[in-house]
């Protein structure tokens, strides 16, 4: 008798949580080569191998290709990360690391971001392959190592060093499915913000802690120029996506009105509760100072301090803006402050005319008749880029069951108490089997070039 693919999908989920592949950014963490053992141990029998990549020790990728029967259908990609972010252990009402399912709930780290998406590709990559459909484009299933610290060993290290083996015309990844309103509107991430990571190194003088009236000290300068940005506003953007996302949750006329005003949103964020960090990250390009460095001795007044920011882009935002963003919120600390850091990549957003959205629509209506798609920009990075920066439309897709609306989805996102219900589990897989066999088994009139 045949395990349906919910239950595949939990199992799979539950072993892979507990691989604990924690990426803290150094190179010789993660240990995503646990997850692809896994994986390859799943994938026996089914007739699918794969390729491993590994392009630092441990730091291992999973790709399987299954062809298809015409060289000139589109094809689609399954791109799922096997990393995880640290933990705070004290926080967690479970072991983040056990898989625990309680109450048709499943926790752990990784249970939304992303594994069990990552699952859930895999099992319906295995069902097909066992099922003997052939698709007309070829099939990719890609588990990839290090999204959570910029795909320097996954997607991008394949993208400049194997395209060959990742390439492919449309994307599913992460992290869609929250539903929003009664109607239901379920979240598709067709893009997501840019970003433009930088450093201030701050100058002051060294001396003795014992009489620090009036001394130079870098860590104050730093605290200060730390408030002055936390303080200062970027520009109001009503993107298409967040005015669409308003009208979606269905609030009071006037807050609605608020929501999708560049001069009042800030009167409508007290009003959508956990969102309002969503809504501004949706609507503004956010400097966040996240990293502090100052002093190495307590009684030494620090003369060098550094603050490493986290700063994501509109779409058209530049990176002179970003520059004078950064020296408007600064204003005289300039004198003490230098901004380091060129780095900068477009946010990216994929059209919806397109055949596989079509598909994943009518995905959503299997699930939820009077459902439709409601389009997003997220606010954070995903390995869809890598796709999109080369005009591939790549989408964050899933369904989730009722118990989730996008604020509590978002909370659990490198927070703690991290989990997923089997329901969505079960949704989402069914949902996936759906796009895929539709999606390379019909002719769209597509024709693409190999």
């Amino acid at each position: 008798m045949s395990v349906p693919l919910g239950q595949q999908t939990a199992r799979l989920l539950q072993e892979m949580i507990r691989n604990a592949a924690v990426n803290d950014g150094s190179p010789d963490s993660g240990h995503e080569i646990r997850q692809v053992r896994t994986l390859q141990a799943f994938f026996e029998g089914s007739g699918l191998d794969g390729i491993v990549v590994e392009p630092h020790p441990g730091r291992g990728s999973l790709i399987i290709r299954i062809p298809g029967t015409d060289p000139h259908a589109p094809s689609l990609a399954l791109l799922g990360h096997t990393d995880v972010v640290p933990v705070e252990s004290a926080g967690w009402d479970r072991d983040p690391f056990g898989g625990e399912i309680i109450d048709g709930v499943m926790w752990g780290r990784g249970a939304i971001d992303m594994l069990n998406l990552t699952a859930a590709y895999a099992v319906v990559t295995r069902e097909i392959a066992r099922q003997g459909f052939r698709p007309r484009g070829d099939l990719v299933f890609a588990a990839v190592a290090d999204e959570e610290n910029g795909g320097v060993y996954g997607a991008g290290w394949l993208t400049e060093h194997r395209l060959d083996l990742i390439d492919a015309d449309y994307v599913l990844t992460e992290s869609g499915g929250a539903p929003a309103g009664s109607r239901p509107s379920i979240g598709v991430m067709i893009g997501e913000k840019g970003q433009a990571q930088r450093t201030l190194r701050v100058t002051g003088v060294p001396g003795h802690g014992s009489a620090p009236w009036g001394s130079r000290n870098a860590a104050v300068i730093a605290a200060e120029a730390i408030a002055r940005i936390a303080r200062f506003r970027t520009p109001t953007v009503i993107t298409p996506q967040w005015r669409a996302y308003a009208e979606a949750l269905e609030l009071d006329p006037d807050t609605t009105a608020a929501l999708q005003s560049p001069e009042r949103l800030f009167e409508g964020l007290p009003e959508t509760g956990l969102l309002q960090g969503f809504a501004h990250a949706s609507t503004h390009t956010t400097i966040s100072p996240n990293v502090f460095h100052a002093g190495e001795k307590h009684n030494v007044i620090p003369g060098e301090a550094t603050v490493q920011l986290d700063i994501r882009v509109l779409p058209g935002v530049s990176p002179d803006d970003v520059e004078g963003y950064l020296r408007e919120a600064l204003g005289d600390l300039l004198e003490h402050v230098q901004i380091e850091g060129d780095q900068f990549v477009d946010s990216t957003v994929s059209p919806t005319n397109t055949p596989l959205f079509g598909v994943l629509r009518e995905a959503v209506r299997r699930a939820r008749p009077a459902a439709d798609l409601l389009p997003m920009l997220a606010a954070g990075g995903t390995d869809g880029r890598f796709y999109r920066l080369r005009g591939v439309p790549a989408y964050g897709f899933g369904v989730l069951s009722d118990r989730w609306d996008y604020g509590t989805f978002r909370t659990l996102f490198h927070g703690h108490n991290e989990r997923i219900d089997l329901e969505s589990l079960d949704l989402t897989v069914d949902a996936l089997n759906h796009v895929v066999r539709e999606f390379l088994g019909r002719d769209h009139g597509v024709r693409v070039k190999r």
